[in-house]
């Protein structure tokens, strides 16, 4: 399996183009003008193409020509999302609708004090959710991989309204120790578990019809503290509206060591694969790995 390298294709140059689009002339326009950029990346990704059409053609099972397409939508897809990142991080004109789908469980969490942690993927557009965690009115942390463009990272925080509390993944572990900091004090911890870089510790388990290797960090994270896991999903269903997903929250936590710990972890990616599977089944284009996520490679 290859491993993510951390950093996502594009310019500030094109930021900047689209978030004018945006800004003077609204969303709509914005995903017109993507018809044209998302055929580029289509023609001009390469290695990206070739992975993410051997996930629609071997994984899915569409034919050729239904992989092709699904190719392209995807891109155009990946496109829109991140236009309606930007738009409601910026505070644009664009009105969104959401709908929410275990909304309760992670107000449960909340009032009852428990802290929690929220296993998401690179599916849909999970910043919008943000619009629900804003109204649980609790300290919300996210990790993610601190390995952008610095430059394209600087300009989007200049021309967005709202911060987060950003923790890094560090070569060192350090966010380990922040992590637990927030977890300790009851706080909400979001992490994606499909994707990692370099040559981290990982699990396996067959998903969609074959083997996979998954980061082990977020699992045995979640069972080796006291607070309910729940996977969520914020997926776009129409040109603005999104639908969020959460799973009833459960506790994996043991204080067994060794394999009591290793089943632990274990049961947890596989109630996140299955979550994870049927999610991309019902959204086939909204999957944004676009690296050769199997073991097995394919042709």
């Amino acid at each position: 399996m290859t491993s993510w390298q951390g950093k996502t294709r594009g310019g500030i140059a094109g930021y900047k183009i689209f978030i004018a689009v945006l800004k003077y002339a609204g969303i709509l326009p914005a995903y017109f003008l993507l018809i044209f950029v998302a055929f580029y990346f289509f023609l001009f990704s390469g290695p990206s193409t070739a992975y993410i059409f051997s996930f629609y053609r071997h994984r899915l099972g569409y034919g050729y020509f239904a992989s092709v397409l699904k190719v392209y939508g995807n891109y155009f897809s990946f496109g829109q999302v991140l236009l309606d990142r930007i738009a409601v991080m910026a505070g644009f004109s664009a009105k969104f609708s959401f709908d929410f789908d275990g909304e309760g469980y992670l107000r449960k969490m909340v009032s009852e004090k428990t802290g929690g942690l929220l296993i998401s993927a690179h599916i849909g557009n999970f910043e919008m959710a943000g619009q629900l965690l804003e109204r649980l009115n609790t300290s919300v942390n996210i990790v993610m991989v601190d390995a952008e463009h610095e430059k394209i990272k600087n300009y989007i925080s200049e021309i967005t309204k709202k911060t987060f509390n950003i923790i890094p993944l560090k070569e060192d572990g350090s966010h380990v120790f922040e992590i637990k900091r927030a977890l300790d004090n009851k706080e909400i911890v979001c992490i994606h578990g499909d994707r990692f870089t370099g040559g981290g510790r990982r699990l396996s388990r067959i998903f969609l019809d074959e083997k996979a290797d998954f980061p082990a960090g977020p699992f045995y994270l979640a069972q080796q503290h006291n607070v309910p896991v729940s996977f969520v999903f914020a997926m776009k269903e129409k040109l603005k509206k999104y639908h969020f997903f959460a799973t009833m929250p459960k506790n994996y936590y043991s204080q067994n060591i060794g394999q009591k710990r290793n089943e632990a972890a274990g049961a947890i990616l596989s109630d996140y694969a299955a979550q994870m599977e049927a999610m991309i089944r019902k959204y086939p284009l909204q999957w944004f790995n676009y690296y050769n996520f199997w073991s097995r490679n394919e042709k």
